[in-house]
């Protein structure tokens, strides 16, 4: 037993949803039932750098976080919220430095002293490229403004951590552990390196900056496995710091993170099973002392069927006190030292990490093997891996491929079994945007919006302008055309084979079907995969494109963020038998009827589209209503059958044309 007791982690839950007010009542209500910092979420406009009255914004408002236009929602998200009391996450990337900006100039207003300020701004963009999507300009100057919040941040607001070097959002793309390890070891040493390198800073100063580094990390089922890859997180830091940077005190070599645990592998069949796994994934960051995380948010069990209600929240949040306050475990020292197990384990994923970075680093390192697609490959296979393991019955998911019986759960039944964002939200922030508009000083703004453009263009560090800026009033979807004047815009490699990969086995019979039904059509049946809206999460549109090409077919798939009308010129050139849309956001509806109307106006209304997504029964039945010749959700994971499926509508379909 240790003579002094650990201390408890920050519990958080990740949270914001609708309008700021309305977040700024779940966070309230949610600290005074005992969470203990905040993790704000973004909606997916404000991540992007869009106003809420943006067209790629439209259905997306509200959906998946609070929407942030300007410094009135800010303000409004943080009202009797005393900044300067509070350790506060924000899950920003592209526009992180607006985002920190607006934070900061709230600060100013509540007094707060900026020194005293603790937080993190997740700010890693190099995993956007890879899993999550939501990168707005080229990696360079991407890499440019993560360099000007480390550089700012460590001067100014020196408790505050500048980035989360994000392996969550890889494990969701499917990285295995080894990649978890490698891609985000080598995604910091990236920015560390640019760092140093652009700013010419002593050892003295620079040691400041690796020392507020932090790591946003993930835990999956194989809780053993998981627990090995943190302790390898935590001596493979250490040594790289020591060894690359020349860093001598321990205290600025300290691996600190914070994590979600898995939600990849949420399964909507029998939702509540996944109360357990958020458990055990738990235990995998929490058991070893020496590398226990320092803040912890769980997701909700109900995630996999739509966005959580705030006792779903709640739930996550005591799974959390129970552990730490009920049971012995943060009085006693680490329980796995000296573990021949663990030991091996932990010097096997070490060994393996060591040599993809290697890899990485022959590349050029994590930009060059972003720009070369060759992270973006790796990722997308071990995903199909993963996936086909699930389908073939060698990774047992309970509720799912094995124990599938059940009885009906009264957790899932009802009107109010998720929370759905209010229709009026999306009117109501776009109605408050224009009144913040014509309030406002507009001389002041052009002003502000000029010197942050020649701040950029310069080269100068785009904080002090962002938060004049912010002051005045100018909006995220100014400050993000602003910047996208001066930079430019950037799609990202797909990841995706340009050549079916030949593999036989269960897929044999789909051939010969496309086979079939390619002769009748007279060329080979082609299917474009469409991802409308700002949804970056591109992981279930890569594997459908993927098994489609496997499949046989010729496959259209074009990457991330695509309007619906760039959509249906595709499937227009490209004379496509179906279209399938992927949307994860929420905004289903909305972006659906828009592709739909779009392809009628088009004259492509006979062309099957399909739709999949996180999407609840009573929207599945309205889409089917309105002429979607299929929908999927989370429970349809055998791919092969989705083929059949695709192959039999496109027969159909011929069939009536003919």
């Amino acid at each position: 037993m240790s003579q002094t007791s650990d201390r408890p982690w920050i519990f958080r839950t990740y949270a914001g949803h609708s309008t700021a007010a309305d977040s700024n009542r779940l966070y309230r209500r949610n600290l005074t039932k005992g969470q203990t910092g905040l993790s704000i979420a973004f909606d997916l406009p404000t991540q992007t750098g869009y106003d809420s009255d943006h067209p790629l914004s439209r259905g997306e408002v509200g959906k998946v976080g609070v929407p942030i236009s300007h410094l009135g929602d800010m303000r409004t998200l943080f009202e009797s919220i005393p900044l300067v009391e509070m350790n506060t996450s924000m899950t920003i990337n592209a526009t992180a430095p607006w985002l920190m900006a607006l934070y900061i100039a709230v600060a100013d207003e509540q007094g707060a002293q900026r020194e005293k300020l603790q937080g993190t701004t997740q700010n890693d963009i190099i995993k956007e490229y890879l899993s999550r999507g939501t990168y707005v300009f080229p990696p360079a100057a991407s890499m440019r403004l993560t360099r000007d919040l480390i550089v700012f941040t460590t001067r100014e607001i020196p408790k505050w951590n500048p980035m989360n070097v994000c392996s969550y959002h890889l494990q969701e793309a499917g990285a295995t552990p080894v990649q978890e390890l490698s891609f985000a070891l080598a995604t910091a040493i990236a920015v560390l390196d640019n760092v140093r390198d652009a700013e010419k800073i002593d050892l003295n100063n620079f040691k400041e900056i690796v020392g507020r580094i932090s790591f946003f990390v993930n835990a999956g089922m194989r809780f053993v496995t998981e627990l090995c890859k943190m302790r390898a997180f935590t001596e493979l830091w250490d040594e790289i710091t020591r060894t690359r940077y020349r860093i001598e005190e321990e205290k600025y070599r300290r691996f600190r993170y914070g994590v979600q645990v898995n939600s990849l592998g949420l399964t909507e069949q029998q939702a509540e099973n996944n109360v357990y796994r958020i458990l055990i994934e738990m235990l995998a960051v929490v058991l070893s002392k020496n590398a226990r995380a320092r803040a912890v948010q769980l997701p909700a069990w109900n995630e996999a069927l739509g966005l959580p209600r705030p006792f779903d929240q709640q739930w996550s949040l005591r799974i959390q006190q129970i552990m730490a306050y009920e049971t012995d475990l943060l009085e006693y020292e680490d329980l796995f030292d000296g573990s021949y197990e663990i030991n091996k384990k932990v010097e096997d994923l070490k060994n393996k990490a060591r040599q993809e970075l290697l890899t990485i680093e022959k590349l050029g390192g994590a930009i060059a093997a972003v720009e070369s697609g060759y992270m973006k490959s790796k990722l997308v296979e071990s995903n199909t891996e993963r996936l086909e393991a699930i389908e073939r019955g060698e990774q047992i998911v309970v509720g799912v491929n094995r124990y599938i019986e059940s009885e009906p759960s009264p957790l899932t039944t009802g009107d109010q079994s998720i929370m759905i964002v209010p229709d009026h939200v999306e009117a109501d922030q776009i109605s408050n945007l224009v009144a913040w508009r014509n309030a406002r000083d507009s001389k002041l703004v052009e002003k502000a919006l000029s010197e942050l453009k020649i701040a950029a263009c310069e080269g100068r560090n785009i904080m002090e302008p962002s938060i004049a800026a912010a002051k005045v009033g100018v909006t995220t979807g100014e400050w993000g055309r602003v910047l996208r004047e001066a930079f430019g815009e950037y799609r990202a490699p797909t990841g995706i084979a340009a050549e079916a990969r030949q593999i036989g086995g269960d897929l044999d019979e789909i051939r010969a079907e496309v086979e079939r039904v390619s002769q009748k059509l007279g060329r080979r049946l082609k299917f474009l995969v469409g991802k409308p809206g700002l949804d970056g999460h591109s992981n279930g549109a890569e594997q459908i494109a993927v098994r489609a090409r496997d499949a046989g077919m010729d496959v259209v798939y074009e990457g991330i963020r695509l309007t619906p009308s760039e959509i249906v010129s595709a499937a227009k050139s490209e004379n496509v038998h179906c279209v399938g849309l992927s949307i994860l956001s929420g905004s289903h509806i909305s972006l659906v009827r828009q592709v739909a109307a779009q392809m009628r106006a088009e004259g492509l209304g006979h062309i099957p589209l399909v739709v999949g997504g996180i999407i609840p029964p009573e929207d599945k039945a309205i889409l089917l209503a309105e002429g979607i010749s299929a929908v999927y959700t989370p429970r349809d994971f055998e791919l092969n059958s989705i083929m059949h499926d695709l192959v039999k509508i496109v027969d159909h379909s011929h069939d009536l044309e003919t």
